[in-house]
């Protein structure tokens, strides 16, 4: 999760949501910097590198996603490391400290996450990392800090007040800075518990505090330590191949099973002997969007991944340039497209799936459907293929010293006396040698 995360956060770096989430933070000043990735000469306060950084991470839509449904790295691993590099300087921060205070922003969001049911399916009012996300940065950056029981209390009382953002901004350049948001505000959060300010001590138990959030919401003590255990070792976590919604990776396979049934893999697809293409998926409104005008509409849109899919056989990052949305061939397709919604097609990232039916003019019929796709945690990435992915990302915006640096540092990371290596690593953009950096 670490790993993929720094990779689609450093391709994020091309973004022009990223770039002007930037401008915002230059207009602070402050001698205490972060460092922002893949910008080897720029730092911002600590605030606005997590930021920025979380900003760039969700930019594509790339980044993990867990069942119930959020994404949860992005709020977090920002946070530790501008906390990492600035804000401890008398006190080396170790790779364990790190993966510690990481599985504490993980776990803080999957336990608020479970007290409700409704939080289970596809959201449809709160973008949910910009509520558990935020209290899971607020936790991990507690933990990094480490703050008292008490404090810790209070940066979760903190932290509500800053959580919740609609989900109307889906699909608009606007939706990655909930992620953004989440990692300043996490860390902002732990700062002001820390300098003494005080929130309600019930936050979590009052329909009015946490509870605003899920109409739902029944929070329940937690087990005791001794027979504790830890929500991430389910693993239940997507890493997604390609930067679009969970849901259109279920549709894109079924799309590419279909497409091999009519063509072979390198000729190409008749568009023109196609009389009707149609999806079964769940009914979810924010990702049905029969002709998407923008890059980020397309990346929530079952029929563009579907369309693109047929067309290419595959999705990918070059899938939803400017170029590739506009094709003939693919508003053809589009215009050809039906959705029905099964009744036992439920919103859920658990339970969902996907089935694509395409009718020639000449009376033939080909369907087929995914139930769970490459990268879901019923079918995780090979440890090859998450590499692979990272390597691409972070290629666009590190020198391959560094690329290979952070490959290394993360595999093990629970032996790194100082994680702030990762920081240096971040900024590399030329070819200097790595291997001083690991000595050190």
């Amino acid at each position: 999760m670490i790993l993929d995360t720094l990779g689609v956060g450093l391709l994020g770096t091309s973004t022009e949501v990223f770039h002007r989430a930037v401008q915002y933070g230059k207009i602070f000043n402050s001698d205490v910097c972060s460092t922002v990735w893949g910008q080897p000469d720029l730092q911002l306060p600590p605030l606005y590198a997590a930021f920025a950084n979380g900003v760039a991470v969700h930019s594509m839509d790339f980044d993990d996603t867990w069942h119930p449904a959020t994404h949860p790295s992005g709020a977090v691993l920002p946070t530790l490391i501008a906390i990492s590099e600035a804000l401890v300087p008398k006190q080396k921060l170790s790779g364990l400290d790190l993966l510690l205070a990481f599985n504490i922003g993980i776990e803080v969001q999957g336990r608020l996450m479970r007290f409700s049911k409704e939080a289970s399916n596809i959201p449809k009012r709160f973008h949910p990392p910009a509520v558990v996300g935020t209290m899971g940065s607020a936790a991990a950056a507690a933990k990094l800090l480490n703050l008292d029981q008490v404090q810790c209390r209070e940066a979760l009382a903190i932290a509500a007040s800053y959580s919740g953002a609609p989900m109307a901004n889906a699909a608009t350049q606007t939706k990655p800075l909930h992620i953004g948001n989440a990692a300043r505000h996490g860390l902002e959060a732990a700062c002001l518990a820390f300098l003494g300010l005080e929130g309600n001590k019930e936050i979590l138990d009052l329909e009015s505090g946490f509870g605003a959030f899920y109409a739902d919401y029944s929070p329940q003590c937690l087990p005791p330590l001794e027979s504790y255990s830890w929500l991430l070792e389910q693993q239940d976590v997507a890493i997604k191949r390609f930067p679009a919604h969970l849901g259109m990776h279920w549709v894109a396979d079924a799309a590419s099973s279909v497409r091999k049934l009519i063509v072979g893999q390198d000729e190409i697809l008749p568009t023109e002997c196609i009389h009707k293409i149609v999806l079964k998926v769940p009914d979810a409104k924010y990702v049905n969007r029969p002709f998407p005008k923008s890059e980020h509409e397309a990346r929530h849109s079952f029929q563009f991944n579907a369309c693109s899919a047929l067309l290419d056989g595959d999705v990918s990052v070059q899938s939803f340039s400017d170029h590739s949305i506009t094709r003939p061939q693919l508003k053809e397709l589009l215009g050809k497209v039906h959705t029905e919604h099964p009744m036992d097609n439920q919103p859920n990232f658990e339970k969902l799936y996907c089935e694509v039916s395409v009718t020639l003019k000449n009376g033939h019929t080909f369907s087929e459907r995914c139930d769970t796709f490459y990268g879901h945690w019923r079918k995780p990435l090979s440890k090859e293929d998450l590499v692979k992915k990272f390597k691409f990302n972070a290629s666009t915006a590190l020198s391959k010293e560094a690329v290979e640096g952070i490959v290394e540092t993360v595999n093990k990371l629970e032996e790194v006396a100082d994680c702030s290596i990762l920081s240096e690593f971040l900024r590399l953009r030329d070819q200097t040698s790595y291997s001083s950096q690991l000595s050190q």
